[in-house]
């Protein structure tokens, strides 16, 4: 539970904590934040911040349940999409790369604290757990259209590659050697493959029949 009561989303209150939390983390880390600053931005006293949230931490879970609703927006087009696989698949990692951009300071902050912070760890895994049977619903509907090859359980499937989108945000936020358009067509790659036994990525590959 993020909140110390139940979620109040008419509240101005919570909302402009929620609202100084986001302005400061686009600017600083979450480490060097401290609640006065938050509760000054926000126009409301520290006690009242500390009556919505417990800490830091659960208030950056509250933040994250407005990105998570984009998450769900793009889950939905990309399960219910007739389009070929590479399609529906590049606009899924489209949709994730650039929900990710947008909140990028946000993504960091979660990271900064995802080991620390019961809160924002059980909303995120249950974001991503959470779509695991519409992915799992969309590869039985391939298969059984004959779009896609018989292989794994569904639903283990639609886990496992979730978590390669999870790594793929993670490694996207801190940075590495590979290139966002690296990241995507090796995102896709494996997602093509898994699914739709495809290893061509070039945009004639994959096409309904």
């Amino acid at each position: 539970q993020t909140d110390r009561r139940p979620p109040q989303r008419s509240d101005y209150r919570r909302e402009a904590i929620l609202d100084a939390l986001d302005t400061w983390l686009q600017e600083s880390s979450l480490e060097a934040i401290n609640i006065a600053e938050i509760s000054k931005q926000a126009g409301v006293t520290r006690s009242a911040f500390y009556f919505y949230f417990e800490n830091k931490g659960a208030a950056v879970a509250a933040l994250m349940e407005r990105m998570i609703d984009e998450t769900i927006v793009v889950n939905e087009h990309f399960t219910s999409t007739v389009d070929s696989p590479r399609n529906r698949i590049y606009a899924m990692l489209d949709g994730l790369f650039a929900m990710r951009a947008r909140h990028h300071h946000l993504f960091k902050a979660m990271l900064e604290v995802r080991g620390s912070s019961t809160s924002v760890r059980d909303i995120w895994d249950g974001a991503r757990e959470s779509f695991t049977e519409s992915i799992a619903e969309m590869i039985r509907t391939d298969r059984a259209a004959g779009r896609a090859p018989d292989g794994l359980d569904p639903e283990v499937l639609a886990a496992v590659l979730l978590e390669v989108n999870d790594r793929l945000l993670e490694r996207l936020t801190l940075g590495g050697t590979l290139t966002s358009a690296q990241l995507k067509d090796g995102a896709a790659a494996i997602w093509l493959s898994s699914v739709y036994g495809i290893t061509d990525l070039s945009e004639q590959s994959g096409e309904p029949a």
